[in-house]
């Protein structure tokens, strides 16, 4: 892209230095004024042929044959490296990206994904589920190509570099994940991040536990470690299986498949501030149990008392069956 960019500069200030030299040229050999040495140099420089506005002297001829020459060079060199972006594909490229870059800048409260790898592949799938919008970067090239095909938002490029994270419209991103393999360059997206916005969730991986605390050091709001999530799973299917395999019932994989949600008390009508959760009587409108509730200091508790007020900023965790999921969402 840069690339792209650098030569169509270099060509436009090419023919632009050249319509200057023609003009100044003119104006100061001929005395010309301004219009009749810019027509001069334009019928000069596209060669259409007509004559001179007046005989010229052996000095203008000779900086009318530079002129030609220069000019057929330099038009020569821009139809050359037009016809080579045009077919390697790189203008098509070219302009794909800006499109890119439009539907990007447009997006508020998104979720920008930092690499596609196998953690990075099931963060987009999870959010896909929930319709969540999100970009994706990416450094690997094929990985892109991908990401294209399947008609997700990516961008090419190093994630722990400001200008790449920007282009992801990180300062209007509500959450940044960062799936990066290296714990090193996962540290650098969070400080980037952090530094970029302050009010950004981010949300880290982490291969190493002596890793955990510099990353929530530097501005992570959650640290996930997934050998040791898949170590601790492994060891309690022997331990509480029918716990565990129930619990897995439970994830959410799709809009028809959900058993859990999370509802905002700030999302709720108004009428339903300040009330309980009895008052709510979600088990009677929809069939869903409330089994969870996160106060504004972010204190969770398990099977809340019915009598608990919703007050805002506030959270409800709510269990149900698929078909009672869904009509929860309908209704609220």
């Amino acid at each position: 892209m840069i690339i792209i960019k650098s030569k169509i500069e270099k060509i436009a200030f090419l023919v632009i230095s050249i319509l200057a030299i023609g003009i100044i040229g003119y104006m100061w050999l001929s005395n010309y004024n301004f219009v009749d040495a810019l027509y001069m140099t334009v019928i000069t420089v596209t060669t259409v042929g007509f004559g001179e506005l007046q005989p010229f002297s052996p000095e203008e001829k000779v900086f009318t044959i530079f002129l030609i020459l220069t000019s057929i060079t330099i038009f020569g060199y821009a139809v050359s490296a037009f016809s080579e972006y045009l077919v390697s594909g790189k203008l098509f490229e070219h302009f794909k990206h800006r499109k890119v870059e439009k539907q990007i800048r447009h997006l508020k409260g998104h979720t920008i994904v930092c690499g596609y790898g196998r953690n990075g592949k099931q963060a987009i799938l999870k959010l896909g589920n929930y319709n969540k919008k999100f970009v994706v970067v990416e450094q690997k090239k094929e990985m892109t190509d991908v990401l294209d095909t399947q008609g997700i938002l990516n961008i090419y490029g190093d994630a722990t570099l400001d200008e790449t994270l920007q282009k992801a419209g990180i300062e209007k991103a509500a959450f940044l994940i960062t799936a990066l393999p290296s714990d090193a360059d996962n540290l650098f997206v969070v400080l980037t991040a952090s530094q970029l916005n302050k009010d950004c969730v981010i949300i880290s991986r982490a291969a190493n536990e002596s890793s955990y605390k510099k990353l929530k050091f530097a501005g992570a709001s959650n640290v996930i470690m997934p050998d040791k999530l898949g170590g601790d799973h492994m060891a309690s299917l022997v331990t509480t299986p029918d716990v565990i395999e129930f619990v897995d019932r439970l994830t959410i994989e799709g809009e028809t498949t959900a058993n859990l949600e999370e509802v905002s008390v700030n999302d709720l009508p108004k009428k339903y501030i300040n009330k309980t959760i009895l008052d709510l009587d979600l088990r009677r409108q929809t069939g869903c149990t409330v089994i969870g509730f996160r106060n504004p200091d972010k204190d969770y508790i398990i099977n809340p008392e019915a009598d608990i007020k919703l007050v805002a900023d506030s959270q409800l965790i709510i269990l149900g069956r698929p078909e009672q999921i869904i009509k929860l969402r309908e209704i609220f």
